[in-house]
């Protein structure tokens, strides 16, 4: 079996060194301007991106470049002029959707990989080779196709490389083509600007004076039946059993804009303002593998360095693990329980009933098993560390010391502060001192959280 190509996301040097220190293979970063990372990306200044590019090529890895804006023609103005001097640095491929772009580079710079973006929305073998033919070297194919969707593309399509996602946000559209955060807040998500609406706090409001009745008509709708014959195909064009409020107008209300009302409805696909459960396939590992696809690829773009060090570090074992033969280890998926998440599902990969897709009754961000808290800045001559905190932390709590040579816990036994004892580092912007921590340099601090303790 070959190893697939491990892939992460880095919006600057410090993310991408530890993507690299912990297993990546590659990375790929964006410009603003003609990607979808325009926010929280220092590849914005060219001097950081030329040396992102030269550092990841001294290492022996690769560097690929998201160009995979839509563009409106103001921006094919000046795309040409503003890609000469990227284009001079060789990063490894150029991630791309729009055909306009892509025609352009192929007849400017033919001698560069093209990778053809999600955002293109590739779900089929003849789409497939509809791009390969024009010189396209890879397909990051869309997230709505399942594991033997995938099979089949990898038959048919034996002689192209295939990316697929495995970890990070879903986007409720069809492979991140959303509008909400353009009507929301006039940032369009396709020009790199996308303000997440979908994974708001909402309310949710009657229109009518009273909803005494409807308590009793959820009661009373047999929603198992209902789906027995809908998946039997039973149903006659005219008798969909629809949620009876469905036909009702509801009202939204956004946690930051009290009183500012949306209307939405339902109809027999269900709502179209929902949030999304995070993709987790650290499960799926092996079969894709085994299915030839040849880069696994992290979703990311504005995350922490202890989120890059921690996925890097979790699908290179998985990844490793699988080529060796070895069985999953399912202490994997704790591991990444421990990253900011809102719940996890495979997404289309493997099919679900409908409920397991999206994640209506946990909207707000997990942290479980473990926390972030801190990392190490420098260690001293005795084995002290400094520690630049994160959260909060204590003496006598099970710190888990992340580090690319190996992970240890540990039970925290003294701690300083300018020199004195302290027992608690309280949280983001103080410095501490921690002991017995050589040969851990550049180390991630987590701390093992207790069984139902909130973060």
């Amino acid at each position: 079996m070959k190893a697939p190509e491990l892939l992460l996301p880095a919006g600057g040097l410090e993310r991408m060194r530890a993507a690299f220190d912990y297993g990546a293979d590659a990375v790929y970063a964006g410009t603003p301007r003609y990607s979808l990372r325009a926010r929280n990306n220092e590849f914005a200044h060219l001097p950081v991106l030329e040396q992102g590019i030269s550092e990841a090529h001294a290492r022996g890895k690769k560097f690929f470049l998201a160009s995979n804006i839509l563009p409106h023609n103001a921006k094919l103005k000046t795309y040409l002029a503003d890609m000469e001097p990227i284009i001079a640095m060789q990063p490894d491929a150029l991630i791309m959707a729009d055909p306009g772009l892509i025609m352009k580079v192929r007849e400017k710079w033919p001698e560069i990989p093209v990778h053809l973006s999600v955002q293109a929305n590739t779900t089929n073998a003849w789409g497939v080779q509809f791009w390969q033919s024009i010189g396209i070297e890879r397909i990051i194919l869309s997230r709505e196709l399942s594991i033997n969707e995938i099979a089949e593309i990898r038959q048919q399509c034996p002689d192209i490389e295939l990316e697929v996602f495995v970890h990070g946000a879903l986007c409720i559209a069809y492979s991140g083509r959303c509008l909400l955060s353009g009507y929301f807040n006039h940032r369009d998500p396709n020009q790199g600007t996308c303000t997440n609406a979908c994974r708001w706090d909402y309310k949710v409001h009657n229109t009518s004076d009273s909803d005494s009745g409807d308590a009793q008509l959820l009661r009373d709708f047999d929603f198992k039946h209902a789906q027995s014959l809908a998946d039997e195909n039973l149903l006659g064009p005219n008798e969909q059993q629809r949620h009876p409020l469905a036909n009702k107008v509801y009202l939204i209300e956004e946690a930051n804009r009290p009183g500012d009302m949306m209307p939405i409805m339902e109809d027999e696909h269900g709502t179209y303002i929902m949030n999304s459960k995070d993709l987790r396939a650290v499960e799926q590992v092996a079969k894709l593998a085994e299915i030839g696809v040849d880069s696994l690829k992290v979703e990311g773009r504005t995350k922490s360095v202890y989120y890059v060090a921690r996925a890097a570090q979790v699908y290179r074992r998985a990844i490793d693990d699988a080529v060796a033969g070895k069985p999953f280890d399912y202490s994997l998926l704790a591991e990444l329980e421990g990253l900011a998440n809102r719940g996890y599902t495979t997404g289309f990969l493997e099919r679900h009933q409908t409920q397991e897709y999206q994640n209506y009754l946990s909207g707000h961000s997990l942290s479980k098993q473990s926390q972030y808290v801190g990392k190490v800045t420098d260690i001293d001559a005795d084995g002290w560390a400094t520690i630049e905190v994160k959260n909060k932390f204590s003496v006598g709590d099970q710190l888990e010391i992340i580090h690319p040579s190996g992970n240890r816990i540990i039970r925290l036994e003294q701690m300083t502060r300018k020199g004195y004892p302290i027992e608690v580092a309280a949280g983001n912007g103080f410095k501490v001192k921690i002991p017995q921590m050589q040969g851990k340099d550049k180390a991630l601090i987590a701390r093992i959280m207790m069984q139902n303790e909130a973060v």
